[in-house]
């Protein structure tokens, strides 16, 4: 039984223009890294399905999911905010990185794979209910999250986002839901400049001062992550897997290293362990220099997949 590696090509094909730093080439730099790695031996791969509407529905409104599959172009691009575009392509593109995780989730449940990485874009958890905003257009990680609770039977699911910028996507889709524990930490004062006051008490945000770095990283996931999982001993783990905290991403300045990815990985594996049968189910976000968001991502799927 092998950890799963759920990816489409489709997903390489959205692109939003030539200096976009959300780009096709961050999916290939993470497959070429996993394979020079030989991470990719030790993993099954799935081409990603596409999501249904009604699976959309269960994090989207379908007024919202009607309008944006219209609103897609026949040739060039249509701007939904001041930085995310759709092509031709994006509308499959999204359908795949959201249904991504809704198999990861089947996989999981059922015992196929104790855990999954789903290196898909665009990226979602900036997606709010009604709203496609900061690269993403459904919130790929709510969309898995939300199967697994309507299908699967869960009744207590924990969302880890450790992308540089908040989550402000999931945080909409999931305040109030008393099911879904949303942990996460981010960098202050950048966009989309959400975070810094709880919608819930459900909802778990650090908040990082900029050139913190890892040590700072590991107090909040120690003092803060750590008693509220242990408290809330989740079923399941979803992660949203965001790698522009890194140094050497310019996107944010968190400080953070491949050390430090790998390390906040081990405890989510510790508390999946104790609490979830092993089960976490990681998803790709932001990160966009393509070294270091390879060698993260790797360092990342290293522990998850148990070859550390």
């Amino acid at each position: 039984m092998l950890p799963a590696y759920i990816t489409h090509a489709d997903c390489s094909l959205h692109e939003m223009g030539p200096q976009h730093p959300e780009c096709p080439e961050r999916l290939a730099a993470i497959n070429d890294m996993l394979l020079i790695k030989g991470l990719l031996d030790y993993m099954h791969p799935y081409y990603a399905p596409l999501a249904t509407p009604e699976q959309l529905s269960h994090a989207h409104s379908s007024l919202y999911v009607a309008e944006l599959i219209d609103a897609s172009p026949t040739e060039g691009y249509h701007r939904v905010d001041p930085d995310t575009e759709m092509n031709p392509f994006t509308i499959p593109a999204a359908l795949r990185a959201a249904g991504a995780v809704v198999l990861a989730t089947d996989l999981v449940m059922s015992g196929e794979a104790p855990t999954a990485f789903c290196s898909v874009r665009p990226p979602g958890h900036h997606a709010e209910r009604s709203t496609a905003m900061g690269f993403c257009f459904f919130n790929n990680i709510a969309v898995g999250i939300r199967h697994a609770l309507t299908e699967h039977g869960i009744q207590r699911v924990a969302l880890i986002d450790f992308d540089v910028h908040h989550g402000n996507g999931s945080e909409d889709i999931f305040r109030g839901d008393d099911r879904v524990l949303m942990c996460s930490i981010f960098e202050q004062g950048i966009y989309p400049f959400t975070g810094e006051n709880a919608v819930g008490p459900n909802m778990l945000n650090v908040g990082l001062p900029s050139r913190t770095g890892g040590e700072a990283f590991r107090t909040a996931v120690t003092e803060r992550w750590l008693p509220a999982l242990e408290a809330f001993a989740p079923e399941l783990i979803y992660i949203s897997a965001g790698f522009d905290g890194h140094r050497e991403d310019d996107m944010g300045n968190l400080g953070l290293v491949e050390a430090d990815y790998a390390w906040v990985t081990q405890q989510l594996m510790a508390v999946a362990q104790r609490h979830c049968k092993g089960r976490i189910i990681s998803c790709l976000e932001g990160g966009y220099v393509l070294s270091p968001l390879a060698r993260s991502v790797a360092a990342h799927v290293k522990v998850l997949i148990g070859a550390d």
